[in-house]
């Protein structure tokens, strides 16, 4: 243990702007002579990064808490009163993890005593309707206390701003100045919550925003003249995973005429704890089990499972005898190619069309958009850099239309009234493509092959390897500076076209490797920004033969990828 870490856990166990209760967790800690946990809690202090902070609940300087909480608040108020000096107002929701609505009213209490007026939703909400919530009531910021779909000993703090979308350069560099600024957790000011309540300066929201926000998932649909006339034909079975997801998600589809909803009775209800699940991620096969279980005995036709702040949304579904699991790559182009068709049918694709995506996510949906005449924008990883590149076309470019946005991470938005990947529109969207294509007599796995037989197929594949504490964050960085400074000249047999540092680009900087290959492959690497994990993008493109053998040489392709990269971290 470094006597840096003692020295700020005695810190701590004396700062009388801590409550008792903490104070003596700690003392106890160092009274036992735990170095172990004293050192992974005060190793560093919690870092304010580029769209929030993220991180596993407790006491300590690296740990989420009330006084994190508050210091993070503290830091986001001084930059939105430099741009709003009077009348400034934020916009908060939480989900329903462990203190995330005790957080959220930390939260207000702070903004409040800034002089900020704090609009919190009266009961949890999911991502899509913080985001609204901002550009609705023109406030100048928001948060939303969440974790996304991390284990259950975590929770965050997501910052947005006032286009609603998560805070971007210059404004995120001045909240992290404005955080680290911050020496003293007793130099925050703070007010009683119920006092500020009754002075008018934290404001309950509940059905006005989110009465607006449903009417615009509904009046956004392609087809809600099938959805309510067929409505009932599509049998689909949904779970909340123990989140914000069931009212929201069951009211939305109900409005687009799509009643027959099963819902997983055991993860219908908000629960922090995830107690049916190892982690409550619909990109996992694992989280779906109840709820592919249930679509089984039912015999619904879809499954679909949202995350703990509904932002992102898993499909499973039957085919020939098998379940499917539809990777984010391949609902982007389910969704991507059903808007541009739906569109281009109706006569209503609008002047100068254009979707983003990442760098990460396959590139057949640029070859989708184009056959359709729909422009493409790449962007760095993260929903925020979409919305990002959304705002800034809005502004400089108000000729071009928005008409989808996308990531691999089963992120998606479909409608330009939020700012950040909305898992309720996309569980509507997913629902009416099935419905599309169930009175077409095709199932969603029938409908993807369709058009790879008309497109090329194309297989991504995502590699995360795990690192857990100081030692793991020390592991991945040694592997990212492995494949930067020791990069082979192939890989798998195909030589390396070119290599963008994204570090080094000219764009915003970022940790992120991207290899092209002679063949027309690429890999791209990364560390999470919010889990203790370094991913791996592979993208495989196959272009010779039967559908069939392009499938068996992608999938054996990108299994040699995996040996490689294993390999090669191993030694790191």
């Amino acid at each position: 243990m470094s006597q840096t870490s003692l020295e700020k856990a005695k810190l701590w166990a004396s700062n009388e702007a801590i409550d008792t209760d903490s104070r003596q967790e700690i003392q106890a800690l160092i009274d036992s002579g735990n170095e172990k946990e004293i050192e992974e809690r005060f190793y560093r202090d919690l870092e304010f990064g580029t769209g929030g902070m993220r991180a596993i609940l407790g006491q300590g300087t690296y740990r989420l808490n009330k006084y994190n909480i508050r210091k993070a608040t503290h830091a986001v108020s001084q930059v939105v009163l430099k741009e709003k000096p009077q009348g400034a107002k934020v916009a908060i929701s939480y989900d329903s993890r462990r203190f995330s609505l005790e957080f959220a009213k930390e939260a207000a209490t702070v903004f409040a005593a800034n002089g900020i007026t704090a609009l919190i939703y009266d009961r949890l909400n999911p991502v899509p309707l913080c985001s609204f919530a901002i550009r609705h009531n023109e406030c100048q910021a928001g948060v939303m206390v969440t974790a996304s779909h991390n284990p259950p000993e975590y929770n965050g703090f997501k910052v947005f701003w006032s286009d609603g979308a998560q805070v971007t350069p210059p404004n995120d560099k001045m909240i992290i100045d404005e955080f680290n600024s911050i020496q003293d957790y007793g130099d925050i000011p703070l007010v009683d919550f119920d006092k500020a309540l009754n002075d008018g300066l934290i404001k309950w929201m509940g059905e006005e925003t989110e009465k607006e926000y449903y009417q615009a998932i509904k009046e956004n649909s392609l087809g809600l003249s099938m959805t309510q006339e067929h409505g009932e034909k599509l049998k689909i079975v949904y779970t909340a995973l123990h989140g914000t997801g069931w009212h929201c998600c069951s009211r939305a589809l109900n409005d687009l005429g799509l009643t027959q909803i099963i819902s997983v009775k055991e993860q219908q209800q908000p629960d922090g704890n995830f107690p049916t699940v190892s982690s409550p991620n619909p990109e996992n096969p694992e989280a779906l089990a109840l709820a592919v279980e249930l679509m089984k005995k039912e015999v619904a036709d879809i499954a679909l499972g949202t995350d703990p702040d509904t932002d992102r949304v898993g499909i499973a579904l039957e085919h020939e005898g098998q379940t499917h699991y539809i990777n984010g790559n391949q609902i982007g182009i389910l969704m991507l190619h059903y808007i541009c068709k739906q569109h281009t049918q109706k006569g209503s694709m609008p002047a100068h069309p254009y979707f983003v995506k990442t760098i990460v996510t396959t590139e057949l949906q640029t070859k989708i958009a184009k056959s359709f005449g729909v422009a493409h924008e790449n962007t760095l990883t993260g929903f925020k850099w979409i919305c990002g590149e959304v705002n800034k076309i809005e502004k400089n470019s108000p000729e071009r239309n928005f008409i989808f946005g996308t990531e691999e991470s089963f992120g998606y938005l479909n409608h330009g009234n939020v700012r950040d990947k909305d898992g309720v529109a996309s569980v509507a969207l997913v629902s009416e493509i099935a419905l599309y294509y169930k009175l077409q007599g095709m199932n969603l796995i029938q409908a993807l092959d369709a058009i790879y037989e008309e497109y090329g197929f194309s297989h991504e594949r995502l590699l995360s390897l795990n690192y857990y504490g100081k030692s793991g964050a020390e592991k991945i960085n040694r592997i990212m500076e492995s494949f930067r400074t020791n990069t082979p000249k192939e890989i798998c047999g195909a030589e390396i076209e070119s290599l963008t540092d994204y570090l080094k680009w000219d764009g915003p900087s970022s940790n992120v490797l991207g290899f092209s290959f002679s063949n027309g492959n690429k890999l791209f690497m990364r560390p999470s920004g919010t889990e203790p994990k370094i991913k791996f993008y592979i993208m495989i493109q196959e272009n010779e033969g039967s559908l069939t053998e392009k499938k068996e040489r992608a999938y054996a392709l990108s299994q040699k990828f995996v040996d490689f990269i294993e390999d090669w971290a191993e030694r790191a």
